[in-house]
């Protein structure tokens, strides 16, 4: 059996937020990617060896794919997503949690709701690399090579053939916005 719980956080409660999360922003300016990356990580072990709920831990992997796209060379993330994501994960370095995290059953809940905020404000960031890890997956397998050896310019190569060829059907069926008639303005 399950149960669902939903939690309303308020205008008040998202400001109180808001404030833990620029104090780590501050913070993380006097810490290096890989301290942040290293907090990150030690974080998800405590996770791991904690009795958190199924909720919590699947809020927390979160952060696992979060420190995936800054460790993927093939991703090659550019500079000012490397800081929003290291900036969002400079929170889990924080010594002072509003719940202390090795209270049973709730430590990490504030963790979790941290979690689920940034992954909100970072959800171009998130789909755009889940995307990519599913493309070098499926290519090559495809070619049979290892996915390591598939790369972002690869991907963006697929990504632009793809449109290119969306279009050229949509010109072909007639759905490019002259409903199958060549338009009487038409110079091709």
């Amino acid at each position: 059996m399950t149960m669902r719980i939903v939690l309303d956080l308020s205008e008040n409660d998202l400001e109180h937020f808001r404030k833990l999360a620029q104090k780590a922003m501050d913070a993380s300016q006097k810490t290096s990617p890989d301290e942040i990356v290293a907090g990150a990580h030690k974080l998800l072990k405590e996770v791991e060896d904690s009795d958190a709920t199924d909720f919590i831990r699947e809020r927390l992997g979160q952060i696992k794919v979060l420190t995936d796209m800054l460790a993927d060379e093939g991703w090659g993330m550019q500079e000012v997503g490397r800081k929003r994501v290291l900036t969002a994960l400079a929170y889990f370095n924080q010594p002072e949690d509003l719940i202390p995290d090795h209270v049973p059953g709730i430590g990490f809940l504030d963790d979790a709701i941290m979690v689920e905020l940034l992954s909100r404000e970072l959800k171009p960031e998130i789909e755009a690399y889940k995307d990519f890890v599913q493309y070098r997956e499926t290519e090559a397998r495809r070619l049979g090579k290892e996915p390591a050896e598939l790369n972002r310019s690869d991907y963006l190569v697929a990504r632009e053939q793809a449109l290119l060829s969306r279009m050229r059907r949509r010109r072909r069926t007639g759905r490019g916005g002259g409903g199958g008639a060549k338009s009487p303005f038409s110079l091709f």
